[in-house]
């Protein structure tokens, strides 16, 4: 599945029908905001759109704003982080050689 280049993955956000207060929180409730993007459908998407867009508050992707900084502070030559992650995610559901998943008998 491609990563969406619009915004209409945020209609399929897990988080879409929480609080904002509880996704713009700061300390240890930090933690508890990350815990909503578990397991969401648009995970990717979302930290894509946060990375891309420099934003510089709330929890994305089920990333913190200072996670978020520091991987932009790593990897400064990215110039589109939607595209990066499409392609990790290709590559993460690609069959392995043989034409089978890992972990999956012969």
């Amino acid at each position: 599945m491609a990563i969406s280049s619009g915004e209409e993955w945020q209609a399929r956000a897990k988080c879409r029908t929480a609080d904002p207060e509880e996704l713009f929180v700061e300390g240890a409730a930090q933690n508890r905001a990350k815990a909503v993007c578990t397991g969401c459908p648009v995970r990717t998407e979302c930290l894509a759109y946060a990375l891309d867009h420099r934003v510089e508050h709330g929890i994305w992707g089920g990333m913190t704003e200072r996670a978020r900084r520091g991987l932009l502070r790593r990897r400064p030559t990215v110039t589109s982080w939607r595209a990066l992650l499409e392609t990790a995610r290709t590559e993460h559901e690609r069959p392995a050689a043989g034409g089978h998943l890992p972990g999956q008998a012969c």
